[in-house]
């Protein structure tokens, strides 16, 4: 078991938020980029936002718990995340797009980067807003599981189209616990987005990701003295190279330098 935590930082126009996993951990949480996590009551702290800028070769995975963000993109897309909603865009063979949080009492969420493979990595770009309805609710005693992606005993979430990532927004009350299944063939984390967790009888601190060892299951416990809020991921590792520069990650340094000559020259979007 192995234990990140988050780490202060400033990013975009000048938000300030948790970066969890980046450029160092992408051995070990394939196909798992980059997580940052938002929890903010103050609105200077996130509404400089993220102005236009490009991505190329990943997907990026935008959830709220509370807050607000507005988006729009160069395919023409515009529109907002609200509480308990997401937006998987897939940004493939290149987007420009912007997002930018708006005043709320809590500004509180992450924003997943996800790996795309090497024979997608210039698919057609696309966006998937994910709803509230959209992400189903499974309740058993003190133990909330929002489906986001992927399946858990038998409640479904959104299917994705490349990387088949599992994730579920959990909730236990104090006290309480949750033994969930996974594939041994996927890395399997969670992030602590509000609290502590006691894993394998250590107390591991809010703000922290845990990436398991392989095995059938993984059990989590919330303290008797407060509940937790995590966010459990799964996906199967693409064990290819890895090109990271800025917002595109591709899987050669000549495709690195690729794209930004083409964003220098004004031909790094390909759809029309």
């Amino acid at each position: 078991m192995k234990e990140i935590r988050g780490k202060n930082a400033v990013d975009g126009a000048g938000v300030h938020l948790v970066r969890v996993l980046g450029r160092s951990d992408t051995k070990d949480f394939d196909p798992f980029l980059m997580l940052d996590s938002f929890d903010s009551k103050d609105y200077r702290d996130y509404i400089a936002g993220f102005p236009m800028h490009p991505h190329r070769g990943i997907e990026t995975i935008t959830y709220l718990i509370s807050g607000e963000i507005d988006h729009q993109d160069s395919l023409g897309n515009k529109g907002k995340i609200g509480p308990g909603e997401a937006q998987w865009m897939t940004a493939g063979s290149g987007i420009l797009h912007q997002e930018m949080p708006q005043e709320s009492e809590r500004m509180l969420g992450f924003q997943l980067w996800l790996n795309l493979p090497s024979m997608e990595k210039m698919a057609e770009p696309q966006y998937l807003n994910i709803e509230k309805e959209q992400i189903p609710v499974k309740q058993a005693g003190d133990v909330e599981i929002r489906v986001l992606s992927g399946s858990f005993e038998g409640v479904k979430g959104v299917t994705p189209k490349y990387i088949q990532a599992s994730i579920y927004d959990i909730l236990l009350s104090a006290g309480g616990q949750i033994e969930i299944p996974v594939n041994p063939e996927e890395n399997v984390f969670l992030f602590l987005m509000e609290g502590d967790a006691l894993i394998e009888e250590r107390r591991i601190l809010s703000k922290t990701a845990v990436l398991f060892d392989n095995g059938a299951s993984i059990k989590v416990e919330a303290p008797a003295d407060a509940d937790l809020r995590f966010i459990f991921f799964s996906g199967k590792p693409l064990h290819e190279p890895i090109a990271w520069g800025g917002p595109i990650v591709m899987n050669t340094d000549s495709e690195l330098m690729d794209a930004f000559e083409e964003l220098e020259q004004g031909t790094f979007i390909k759809h029309k």
